[in-house]
């Protein structure tokens, strides 16, 4: 008895169930329009997307079962592979928890992007120290891309390279290195790249993506353009399929935004402008066959889950 019991799967968990709004809204959405929210194991949810009496400690290992049963979450960010690279076992547990159609996008690990280590104590004695793997490609290809690829297989949706804030140098350099780490990359894995120096969006910085296949993610946050000025200076091929992250409203700082809107279970500042903008670029998208992933922070509006609802609404009103 014990041996039976001992290989029972890991429970899945009961989600708050889909309205008939989301029901409707995800029958009216065209398959190219994948809307999702970065990450998803925040015990604010419990009672928005997850049942009622879920177990906070679960959410994290277990939150995709539910998560992905509302029809209207068609993508989903995974961050935790920003801070350390996961195995192809791990990547593997979390497309075992959601259905096929699904897909799923990973942050590459920090040390293919940050060329300084913050001053911050969870850096420890790297603390304000020169990263050798900065773009280093060898290293993405054995520890990041190839897990990625091999754990999620047919539910893989991009791997997303992320640069913070920081003094890279000249930006036409910054180009040649990230097109020369682009190219050495393992083929057949979508690749984006989402940059938070407005200087870095050159037209070598936009060639370098064209050049290998990957594409511009744009991002609604504080200090960079809007999505709709990325999306004007980039040209098609960085922007097929279309990408965008929508974090922060402009000028706003994350902490502010974190402590202002936590713990996450309800609308507290709408952001119409910048809704009804992505609503726009989407459809535009749409009607130009460009699939587009959207994904919804917390501290965009306060609940990235009905950020996500009211922009599926926008969308829909518009197509």
């Amino acid at each position: 008895m014990q041996n039976v019991l001992f290989d029972l799967p890991p429970p899945a968990l009961d989600p708050v169930p889909p309205s008939e709004e989301h029901v409707r809204l995800a029958a009216e959405l065209p398959d190219g329009i994948a809307l999702g929210c970065m990450t998803w194991s925040f015990p604010g949810w419990i009672g928005v997307v997850y049942a009622k009496g879920t177990p906070e400690k679960l959410l994290g290992a277990r939150g995709l079962t539910a998560y992905s049963k509302n029809p209207l979450h068609r993508i989903v960010e995974l961050d935790r592979s920003y801070y350390d690279p996961i195995p192809a076992a791990a990547y593997r547990e979390y497309a075992d928890q959601v259905p096929d159609g699904f897909r799923l996008f990973a942050k590459a690990h920090e040390e293919c992007t940050v060329l300084q280590f913050p001053q911050h104590p969870r850096y420890g004695k790297k603390r304000g120290a020169h990263n050798p793997r900065f773009l280093d490609a060898a290293y993405a290809s054995d520890a990041v891309v190839g897990p990625f690829a091999e754990g999620l297989g047919a539910k893989m949706g991009g791997l997303l390279f992320q640069f913070p804030p920081q003094d890279v140098g000249d930006p036409r350099a910054f180009a040649g290195q990230l097109h020369d780490f682009l190219r050495r990359l393992p083929k057949g894995v979508p690749y984006a790249v989402e940059v938070r120096n407005a200087e870095l969006l050159t037209k070598a910085y936009f060639a370098a993506l064209e050049d290998t296949g990957a594409v511009h993610c744009h991002n609604q946050w504080t200090s960079m353009p809007s999505v709709l000025t990325q999306v004007k200076l980039a040209p098609p091929g960085a922007r097929r399929p279309l990408v965008i992250r929508w974090l922060l409203r402009e000028g706003d700082k994350y902490e502010e935004a974190r402590a202002r809107y936590a713990p996450f279970n309800r609308i507290v500042a709408e952001d119409r402008d910048n809704r009804d903008a992505i609503a726009r670029i989407v459809v535009k998208a749409h009607q130009h066959g460009v699939p587009s992933f959207v994904f919804l922070d917390n501290k965009a509006e306060g609940c990235a889950p009905e950020t996500l609802l009211r922009l599926a609404r926008a969308i829909r009103s518009l197509l």
